[in-house]
């Protein structure tokens, strides 16, 4: 984990960005449940009215109130609205202290209300609960107009409903003071104003709803294209470094991890990598904002129920813990089974034809079988343990509202709370219980998502045996260049008991063919691939000009060689594009006359489009023989000083062979040339022949010499060659 919070780190001012977006988008989500209940309470039971302080009020009304409040506050009131228009309408003063007025006006609102209540029963003859009407209101309003000119009505009156309020009980006041919108609702109704005030409110709030709608939309799209932006540059940078350090590799580092495991760490690592990531911005970010937001408002409330949340976000810490518990290893398990399938398929795919010509499909389909059953059972339990999650997730968060539901109903009953708050309340539960949800989810992705960073770093951090030295050396500047020396080299593979060449002495110098034949498997190929570096030699030294080539850098050492590896590999392109693949300084003429060398002219010539001709990838639409001579002509036009053949010409026919080798030592009359061969015919003519056994050089010496002294190469000639065809060669020395 720690691995991908540092591709993160990388990109700090993208994530303080995100974060910043989350915040406000944290904001929006966790202000709309204050809508809804707004709307809910105020807006349909209320009728829009939020204050006990009446907007406008009758003067009839608001003299029926101030005879209900003490002194001070009924001067307070009475300064607090403008004097009576003509219809005798007062209007509430815009620097008015409201805070002061409904401490002034809660407990004359509900009394005045309960006694405009009871005038209607006692009108309707009834002792039930009546709701008041605007000529309730008045004709109670006229009554304590007329009782309070009566000596020392007004005190009486003050002294009653100081001694009845003293006798309630905290819960029944507040039950009571929750009621003082229902006198300012039957003013307005009075007035013929309650329905445009209950609109009035309803729009408003419900607009002020619908633009933190707009606005969390709009951060949740900008988190998105910046999460994304983010991710993928983090893919993109995961791609060139594993590229760059593979690239660098040498042949050990490649059969350490296969190529298939390359492939399969360069795709499919770097794309979980990259879509947890976008998870992490945009979940694991937002999760815990929204969570601490959700109870912080839950907290601040006075419901009494946040026992449920605790106890919901206890049963899924536990699901969690045993979900993850049972998965991870499963997980990490994957990666490994995925690496198989790409190296099973690989092998089908490339090996396809030898298949088909040993009938052995029937074989392979099992093979594979089995790689892709392994996998497909370890992906079915653990998305049979992400299903299963599901279900106890949806029982926790339906069992919650339950809960909600039936005690939040309870503290309805008693006046508690109001449907509003409920719907709130279960709201914020939701989104706490979801965050947490979210955090699980991402927490089963985190650990796949970790083992496949952990063998991306693997690949990034394993240096290459073969690098280049702190301090290179040049090749001297005058003189002749070219001079190949082995001097006393042992080589042993990487993990081997055994040396695959021992003690190789020998010096191949410009101008002349230096040729090893040998037997298979005797290390003609692998002498080869000491010089380019492809492996550095265990023991001894190998010079080009008296310079190690461990003492130069990499490309200084491949500027002066021209290599045809034993395999011919031609790159997805054009003809010209591969034969001009040693560098932008090979020109046309270059590649045309390196073709022609390579006796490539002629079947170039015959494709429609010549030079143009497109190659597919791996060189699949031409012949071995073609790809070989192409190879050839790839190394020829880029003009080096040291020419290197691995078996590169096995694949041609004799006449082209010849042909090819008398164009190419007119080529290369000033360059050495060092061949890997097979045939003694492609060798016959070399200055010095190295016959290889077992990793030793058994023989040197030209043809003649070899056919003198060396059995080993005696033995090889007399396989290929009739005894007339030998006696030939011996007449023309």
């Amino acid at each position: 984990m720690t691995k991908i919070f540092k591709q993160l780190g990388r990109h700090w001012a993208a994530c303080l960005a995100v974060v910043a977006l989350l915040i406000v988008q944290a904001y929006c989500d966790l202000s709309l449940p204050d809508y809804t209940s707004k709307i809910v309470d105020t807006g349909i039971q209320q009728g829009g009215i939020e204050s006990p302080v009446p907007d406008t009020v009758r003067s009839t009304t608001l003299q029926a109130l101030e005879l209900l409040m003490s002194e001070d506050d009924a001067a307070l009131a009475d300064e607090a609205y403008s004097a009576p228009d003509a219809d005798g309408m007062r209007t509430l003063n815009p620097d008015a202290d409201t805070a002061a007025l409904e401490n002034a006006f809660t407990t004359p609102d509900v009394v005045l209300y309960m006694a405009a209540a009871k005038n209607a029963a006692t009108a309707a003859g009834t002792t039930d609960t009546v709701a008041p009407t605007a000529y309730d209101l008045d004709a109670v309003a006229t009554q304590l107009a007329a009782a309070s000119r009566a000596p020392g009505a007004r005190e009486m009156l003050q002294n009653q409903l100081t001694d009845g309020l003293a006798q309630l009980d905290e819960t029944v006041a507040d039950s009571l003071s929750s009621q003082a919108m229902l006198l300012v609702a039957l003013e307005y109704d009075a007035q013929g104003i309650a329905h445009d005030v209950q609109m009035s409110y309803l729009l408003r709030t419900g607009g002020q709803m619908l633009a933190l709608t707009l606005l969390m939309v709009a951060v949740a799209v900008a988190v998105g294209f910046i999460a994304s932006r983010v991710s993928a540059a983090i893919g993109r940078d995961l791609r060139r470094d594993v590229f760059r350090t593979v690239v660098g590799y040498s042949n050990a580092e490649i059969e350490k991890f296969s190529t298939a495991s390359l492939i399969t760490r360069t795709t499919n690592d770097i794309q979980q990598v990259q879509f947890v990531c976008v998870i992490l911005l945009r979940m694991v970010a937002y999760a815990p904002i929204l969570g601490i937001g959700g109870i912080m408002h839950v907290a601040s409330g006075n419901t009494g129920l946040e026992w449920i949340i605790f106890v919901a976000v206890a049963a899924l810490l536990a699901l969690i813990a045993v979900l993850m518990n049972v998965a991870m290893p499963k997980f990490k398990q994957m990666q490994v089974l995925v690496d198989r399938l790409n190296l099973v398929s690989r092998e089908i795919l490339t090996g396809i034809m030898p298949i088909r010509a040993f009938s052995r499909e029937e074989f392979e389909e099992k093979r594979f079988d089995r790689a892709n059953t392994d996998l497909m059972k370890t992906q079915l339990f653990t998305n049979r343990t992400m299903v299963a999650m599901m279900p106890f997730m949806t029982l926790i968060m339906n069992g919650t509202s339950l809960l909600i539901v039936w005690f939040g109903g309870k503290a309805m009953d008693l006046g508690n709370m109001q449907v509003g708050e409920m719907i709130a309340f279960i709201t914020y539960t939701m989104q706490i219980v979801m965050s947490f949800l979210m955090l699980s989810m991402v927490a089963v992705m985190l650990p796949r998502a970790g083992v496949a960073a952990d063998r991306i770093d693997e690949v990034i951090k394993t240096p290459s045996t073969i690098h280049d030295p702190a301090a290179p050396k040049a090749l001297p500047a005058d003189g002749t260049h070219g001079v190949v020396a082995f001097h006393d080299v042992s080589f042993r593979y990487p993990g081997s008991d055994e040396d695959a060449l021992e003690h190789i002495s020998f010096t191949a110098r410009p101008g002349e063919t230096t040729a090893i034949i040998g037997s298979t498997g005797c290390g003609k190929s692998t002498l080869l691939n000491l010089i380019p570096r492809f492996y550095d030699v265990t023991e001894g030294s190998v010079t080009i000009d008296g310079v190690d080539v461990r003492d130069m850098t990499q490309a200084q050492l491949h500027d002066e060689l021209g290599y045809v590896p034993q395999k011919g590999v031609l790159f997805s392109g054009t003809i010209t594009s591969n034969l001009k693949f040693g560098g932008d300084h090979i020109t046309d003429a270059d590649a045309e006359q390196a073709a022609e060398i390579s006796q490539a002219t002629e079947f170039i010539s015959a494709k429609p489009e010549g030079f143009d001709s497109p190659i597919a990838q791996g060189g699949s639409n031409v012949s071995g023989g073609q790809k070989q001579r192409l190879s050839i002509a790839r190394a020829i036009a880029k003009h080096p000083q040291i020419y290197l053949f691995d078996d590169s010409f096995s694949a041609l026919d004799y006449k082209t062979d010849v042909a090819l080798r008398r164009a190419l030592k007119a080529k290369t009359d000033n360059a050495t040339v060092i061949i890997v061969a097979q045939r003694i015919s492609t060798v016959l003519h070399a200055n010095q022949i190295l016959v290889l056994d077992e990793g030793r050089i058994v023989g040197k010496g030209t043809h003649a010499q070899l056919m003198e002294s060396c059995p080993a190469y005696q033995e090889i000639a007399r396989s290929q060659l009739s005894q007339k065809e030998l006696n030939l060669q011996k007449e023309g020395e």
